[in-house]
Parts: C-alpha cells; sequence; structure tokens
C-alpha cells in the first residue's frame, strides 16, 4: 500500500467538497416532486414532467458548453458550477417566501442543475487527471464511489425526517449550501494547474459541438463502454417508477419498506467500492470491469418474481444488494479505465457527451417503459427490462486495450483536428 494511499491535500479538498454536495443530494432527494405536489398541486403529469423535462432540456444545454470547457482550466469551471448550482436552488426558497413560486420555475430550476452537474461531472474528471498520476486514479475514484454510497444511505433517511418536520423547502436550502461548501472545498485546492491546449479556431463551429461523440465512437475500447452505460442506466432506471408502482399499489407495501429496501442495500455499494482496487490489483482492471459488469446485469430479472409481504420485501432488497455491490466493484474500475483511455486534450468533451448520452437515453426509456407498463403490466414491463439487461454484458470491451496512445489509427484520429 504504497505510502499509505495518501493522495495528497489538493485530492483531500476535492474529496472533502465532493462528499459535502452528494450528501446536500441526497438530503433532498425528491424535494423537487414533493413541492410540486404539496405546495403547487401539481398534477401526476406536471410531476413526471418535471423530471424527464429537466434532465433532458439541461443535456441539451449542456452540449456546447462541453467544447468550450475543454479549453478553460478547470478549477475556476467547478467553483462557478457549484455556485450556479447554489444560486439556482436559493431561488426556490427566496420565491417561496414571497409567494411567488410557480411551477415554470422550478421546471427552470431543475434545467440549469442538470446542466450545470453535466458541466461539473465532466470537469471534475478532467481535473482529476490533472491533479494526480495514473497509478493513483483508481484508488481515488474507489474513494468517489465509498463516499457516494455511504451518502447514498444516510442522506435519505436525513432528508426524510427534515422534509416531515420542516417542508421539502428546507431540504432545497440545505442542497444550496452545500454547493457553496463544496465550491469553498475546491477552491481550497489552490495549487498549479497545467492551462488547456489553445483552441485553433478563434471559433466554436457547429461541428464541434460533436467531438466528444466523435472521440468515443472512433476507440475501439471506449465505444462499447459507452453503448453499455446508456443501456445498461437506462434500463435500470426506467423500471424503477414501475417498481414503485407494483410495490406501493398493488402490493401495498407501506413506505418506509419501500425506502428501507433501497436504502440499506446501499451498503453492499460501499463494500464494492472498498474492494475495486483490491480486485483489479490481483485480476487486471479489464478482468474486474468484464466480471462486474457482466454480474450487475444478471440481478434485476428477479424483481419480476416480487410478492407481497415479509418475502418480497427481502427478496428486493436481495437483489438490490447484489446490484448495488457489482455497481460498487464496476462504477470506480469504469471510471478509472475511462480517464486512462482518453486523451488529456479530450476529456472534457468525451466525459460531456457521455454524461449528456447517458440521461438523454434514461429520459427516453423511462418515458417508453412508462407507456409499456400501462400497456403490459409493471410486472411484465419490469421482466422486459430485465431480459434486456442480460444482453448489456455483450457491449462491454472483450479484450484488454493497448496503452492509449497505441491503437491502431488512434494517432491519426488525435492529429486529425476533430
Amino acid at each position: 500500500m504504497r505510502s499509505g494511499h495518501r493522495l495528497g491535500r489538493r485530492f483531500g479538498w476535492l474529496w472533502a467538497a465532493y462528499g459535502t454536495s452528494a450528501l446536500g443530494t441526497w438530503l433532498a432527494f425528491g424535494a423537487f416532486p414533493l413541492i410540486a405536489l404539496r405546495v403547487l398541486h401539481a398534477g401526476p403529469a406536471e410531476v413526471a414532467a418535471l423530471s424527464a423535462v429537466g434532465t433532458a432540456v439541461g443535456a441539451a444545454v449542456a452540449v456546447p458548453l462541453g467544447p468550450w470547457v475543454e479549453f478553460r482550466r478547470k478549477r475556476p469551471v467547478l467553483i462557478a458550477m457549484d455556485l450556479v448550482r447554489c444560486a439556482a436552488l436559493l431561488t426556490i426558497p427566496a420565491a417561496f417566501v414571497l409567494g411567488a413560486l410557480t411551477f415554470l420555475q422550478l421546471l427552470l430550476v431543475s434545467v440549469v442543475v442538470a446542466a450545470a452537474d453535466i458541466i461539473f461531472r465532466a470537469a471534475s474528471g478532467a481535473y482529476l487527471k490533472t491533479l494526480l498520476p495514473a497509478g493513483d486514479l483508481l484508488v481515488a475514484n474507489a474513494r468517489f464511489e465509498s463516499t457516494a454510497w455511504s451518502t447514498t444511505i444516510v442522506g435519505p433517511p436525513l432528508g426524510g425526517a427534515a422534509i416531515g418536520l420542516l417542508g421539502p423547502v428546507v431540504t432545497v436550502v440545505a442542497d444550496a449550501v452545500s454547493y457553496l461548501l463544496s465550491a469553498l472545498g475546491i477552491r481550497a485546492t489552490a495549487g498549479p494547474e497545467s492551462p488547456p491546449e489553445h483552441r485553433r479556431a478563434a471559433r466554436m463551429r457547429a461541428g464541434d459541438l460533436l467531438d466528444g461523440w466523435r472521440y468515443i465512437l472512433a476507440d475501439a475500447t471506449l465505444r462499447p463502454l459507452f453503448f453499455n452505460t446508456a443501456a445498461f442506466n437506462g434500463l435500470v432506471m426506467a423500471a424503477e417508477p414501475l417498481l414503485a408502482v407494483l410495490m406501493l399499489g398493488r402490493l401495498h407495501f407501506a413506505p418506509w419498506q419501500y425506502g428501507l429496501a433501497f436504502a440499506a442495500p446501499s451498503i453492499g455499494g460501499l463494500l464494492g467500492s472498498r474492494l475495486a482496487r483490491p480486485l483489479a490489483t490481483r485480476f487486471g482492471q479489464h478482468r474486474v470491469l468484464v466480471a462486474a459488469g457482466a454480474l450487475r446485469a444478471l440481478w434485476p430479472l428477479g424483481l419480476a418474481f416480487l410478492g407481497p409481504g415479509t418475502g418480497g420485501l427481502l427478496l428486493v432488497m436481495g437483489v438490490e444488494l447484489g446490484l448495488i455491490f457489482c455497481c460498487g466493484v464496476f462504477n470506480p474500475v469504469y471510471a478509472t479505465y475511462r480517464l486512462e483511455r482518453t486523451a488529456p486534450d479530450r476529456v472534457t468533451r468525451a466525459l460531456t457527451a457521455w454524461q449528456v448520452t447517458t440521461r438523454a437515453s434514461t429520459a427516453l426509456l423511462t418515458a417508453l417503459w412508462g407507456v409499456l407498463g400501462s400497456l403490459l403490466g409493471p410486472r411484465t414491463a419490469i421482466a422486459l427490462a430485465g431480459v434486456l439487461l442480460l444482453a448489456t454484458p455483450l457491449l462491454l470491451p472483450r479484450r484488454a486495450p493497448a496503452p492509449a496512445g497505441e491503437t491502431p489509427g488512434r494517432s491519426a484520429h488525435l492529429n486529425s483536428g476533430v
């Protein structure tokens, strides 16, 4: 364990900033739909639109920002995105106090937050790659993953209690403050940052917007991983609303049971993220990536056999535990694998394209599965998603890649000025 895996003060501040904002996000989990329902008396269609439209439009807004951010220093961008999210969220309690809160404002804030979140994630990947040597990226990503699952366990129960006592608007304030604290943490990482490569053309061209997608699709390793991520995330998330309908509606589970079914298994993600590096060290990143990626696809089909009572609750918790454990192993290895395969001057554009595609496919598949759930019933639609997920391992990279820069044809692509 080289140097006790100490990644330095600057990473420590970045890690603290990540944990703070992640906790704030989970504290406010479900706050927007609750505000729409309880404060604005919105209907089901409006609540659904709040999630789907906010995500889709936010992804569209982020598309031109990726190429722009690529040629900017990443630390100021990260601070700016945190402050944008903080300011946007604070408009909600301000309007609420003044009695001027509207559904349109909620929708606009969700768009701004979604776009800023995509850019933040893309820029943070590029910043992390400049902050640490390649050998430490897996350690860093495993720590981020562990923190993510820890806040998933703690945040929703605390947020639910706060909503019950003080209302959903208070958790939005907490989320906004978490972004402010995150910005301060990132500011504390002050240190040298390599200047980005200068753009060749003075102005951005329309074709520049597709740079991230071109880069990913031209890489024989990134391309299958890209499609695997979009398909897996989209299908898993598409089944979530139908599972809620099945559990809370037809099977009459109590809300606390529904929450417990997803909160408790998050411990599996914490355990998986702790094992990711030892497994990758022993078996190699590629083997762990493929094995964990294949195993995570096996679990969701079990949700189609959900029944009532304690047995049904234990089934959901068991399936989610297995799924989340495999994701806990997969995610940090996948994040490291992706960063290592992406040239430093393409990271932001590639990660923006990745985030935009994943979120757009999730929104599209969620809407499609909502229609299928209405036509076929929630259980059948959940089963269909589970069956299709069994095919997603076919999209994982089959061979360990050559070191970045040694793939045939790659140098020509990098020098083509895409």
